[in-house]
């Protein structure tokens, strides 16, 4: 199963990009309900794409992440392939919508 792995520093995210061609990053707050409720609906879709690498910061311990990505509310869900960022969605998410850019990023990068 493609679990989410805890990022804690600024430099833990900046490894986890560059170390893999498929990276994913999953920013959430401690009492954000939008957070809480949206996270196992992008566990069970992340289900779908086993090589993209998924990552978990807490914007309460990593405070730098909101200047480092100019991250202005939380959830926010960030694709990187090969280090450059494809996707952000940010607090309502449709999940339709993510569905469809991801397959169409997946396609593209597993298939080349």
């Amino acid at each position: 199963m493609n679990d989410f792995q805890e990022l804690e520093t600024i430099d833990e995210i900046n490894t986890f990009i560059e170390d893999h061609s498929l990276a994913f990053l999953y920013i959430s707050r401690d009492n954000c309900s939008v957070c809480h409720a949206l996270l196992p609906k992008v566990q069970e879709l992340m289900k779908s794409y086993p090589k993209i690498k998924l990552g978990h910061l807490h914007a309460d311990k990593v405070e730098a992440v909101a200047g480092h990505f100019s991250i202005f509310t939380v959830p926010v869900l960030l694709l990187f392939v090969e280090g450059k960022e494809y996707i952000r969605e940010a607090r309502i998410v449709h999940m339709d919508l993510l569905q469809e850019k991801l397959d169409k990023i997946y396609q593209n990068v597993v298939e080349s």
